[in-house]
Parts: C-alpha cells; structure tokens; sequence
C-alpha cells in the first residue's frame, strides 16, 4: 500500500491533468457546471483549475446521540463537545454531500448518496442527490465514471434506482481492491466491529450484480484524480486528490464524520469506525498534510456545501467553511 505522504498527495493527480483537455463533455450533459443563479438550490458548483466542481446535497438526518457513539468517551462528555460545537439537546445532525467532477473528458462522481429507494422510504429527508443533479441539469448516463470511498450504503446506495437497475448505466464503477475484498468476504463479519458487522448484508443488497473495477492506493483513478489510501473507517476507504492546474482539492470521503465533533475532538472515536485506532492514526496524519498543503477539502459529512480549509488547532482541528 503506498504510504500516506504530503510528497505523495497531489503527485500523480498534477501529472495527468494534460489528459483533461481533450474530448469535451458538452455534447452529453446538459450543464455540467451550475448555473449561478441556481447556487443553493441543493448543489453548488465551483472551479479547480479548469475543472468544474459540483456538490450534491443528499440531505441530512438529524437524530438523538446515541449510546457509545463516540466509543472512547463517556455521553456526557460527547454531548459536551457536540453542545460546544452548537449542537444543542444531544442531537446530531448528519449531512451527506456526494461530488461531480467534470473533467473536460470525463464526468466522474465520487460516490452516490442514500439513493432513490432511501429518498421513498424516508419521504425525502435523505436520497436528494438524484433529484438535485436533475436541477443541475446532469443526466445520470453522462456519468463516465464512479469512484467509490467506501462500502457503506449511505455512499454506495445511489448506485441503484428504486427498482434496483444501475442508476449510472454508462459509468465504470471503482473501488480500492481492499474494499472490494473486505465486503466480498463473508468471513470478515464476524471480524469486523458491531456497527460494521451489521453492515454486511445491506452493502451486499447495494453491490449485489454490479461490476467493479478494483484500483491500488496512488494511482490514477481518473483524470486528474488519484486514489489515497485513509484507512480506519473501513479496511479500504479511500480519499482523492483532485489537481488541474494549480487547483487542488481533497475529497476525504469518512476521514471524519462530523467535522465540528471529530476534528475539534481529533482522538474521539466513532461507533462507524471499523479500527478505530487506525482510524485516528490516519486522521491526524491526513489533516496534518492536509492544513500543511492549504488544500481545498471537500467532506462527504460536511456542512453544505461540504468543503473549506483544515487548520491545526493545537493538538486538534477545525474546519474553515468556503473555497
């Protein structure tokens, strides 16, 4: 597995980018880049380098702290922090935000939200991702390809319509191998922690007659894009580096959840956390890199529209909302 190194983080991205001036998109999607005067509606569009950046709100579940949440502190002292970070009452709120990215030759998503069966069951507080690329005037078979985080369903649940046909018929599906491994293997249930064990026949269901092409840690996985290995949150999880130009930006999938909770609070353990220990391990290291390079990052759990800067607050962190 290649080492997670600031060396390492924009290299192979920054190499490829001339690839992504060839073969313009405009042919196949309507409006890859939102109009400005849409912004807020539910997705927001911005510019790295000469890519167009999309975030898709997917919608947001707010819910009473649960139990051993954060595994390694007492509920009183997370619902502490969650009040510090103005989450009153002992809720939490959840957002979920995929990412489009146009490329000038590739449309490419980086995963897919709740998906349209969640948006029924639900009556739409999660799910919103197709409806908001609808607004954003992207048809879901322009999608070239999808870069998946991580297995868990609320990224992966969007891969399928509500009938269970592949809501992204044109797209190359890509995973990292110890992803693809770790969910395919029955035999890694009953190793895995609660929250995950109880995962296994959901992510089956989610990935079950869909084919998956498996990519290694530091390399290209797209235009432009490069696949960094963040392990913790699951064996593979994957976050990506993102360069055209002089643009950069970090698309960090689950590095962290709630940003307000586990950067300002680096050593919390979350209940979703298959090795919590590793998870922190690589936490510290990435938003160490991360807040040294001044890089854009974009968070599947951030507030909308899911991306800032990350700055050192002691032994912590805490995000800095906007480009």
């Amino acid at each position: 597995m290649t080492q997670l190194t600031r060396r390492h983080l924009f290299e192979g991205a920054a190499a490829v980018t001339v690839a992504a001036a060839v073969a313009p998109l405009a042919s196949r999607v309507a409006s890859a880049a939102a109009p400005a005067e849409l912004k807020g509606s539910g997705f927001y569009s911005y510019k790295i380098g000469d890519y167009d950046v999309i975030a898709l709100m997917d919608g947001a579940r707010t819910f009473p702290m649960p139990d051993g949440f954060v595994v390694n502190a007492s509920k009183d002292k997370a619902i502490a922090a969650a009040e510090a970070a103005y989450m009153p009452g002992g809720k939490l709120t959840v957002p979920f935000c995929p990412t489009l990215i146009n490329t000038g030759s590739k449309l490419v998503a980086i995963d897919t939200g709740n998906g349209l069966g969640a948006f029924a069951a639900n009556k739409g507080i999660v799910g919103q991702a197709r409806g908001n690329m609808d607004a954003a005037g992207i048809d879901p078979k322009a999608v070239d390809i999808v870069l998946i985080s991580h297995f868990h369903v609320d990224h992966v649940g969007g891969l399928k319509n509500a009938d269970g046909s592949p809501a992204y018929p044109n797209a190359e599906i890509k995973a990292s191998a110890a992803e693809i491994a770790f969910w395919g293997d029955d035999a890694n249930q009953s190793k895995a922690n609660g929250f995950n064990k109880n995962l296994f026949a959901a992510v089956k269901k989610a990935m079950d007659g869909l084919k998956v092409t498996p990519f290694e840690a530091g390399k290209e996985v797209a235009p432009g894009i490069t696949s960094i290995a963040t392990p913790g949150h699951t064996p593979g999880h994957t976050s990506f580096a993102v360069a055209s130009g002089s643009g950069k930006l970090i698309v960090q999938g689950d590095v962290c959840n709630i940003p307000s909770l586990f950067m300002r609070n680096a050593d919390f353990q979350a209940v979703f956390d298959n090795e919590p220990e590793v998870t922190i391990a690589t936490r510290k290291k990435f938003f160490d890199m991360v807040s040294a390079e001044k890089a854009l990052i974009a968070g599947y759990h951030f507030p909308f529209p899911c991306m800032g800067h990350v700055e050192k607050d002691g032994t912590n962190y805490r995000l800095v909302p906007g480009a």
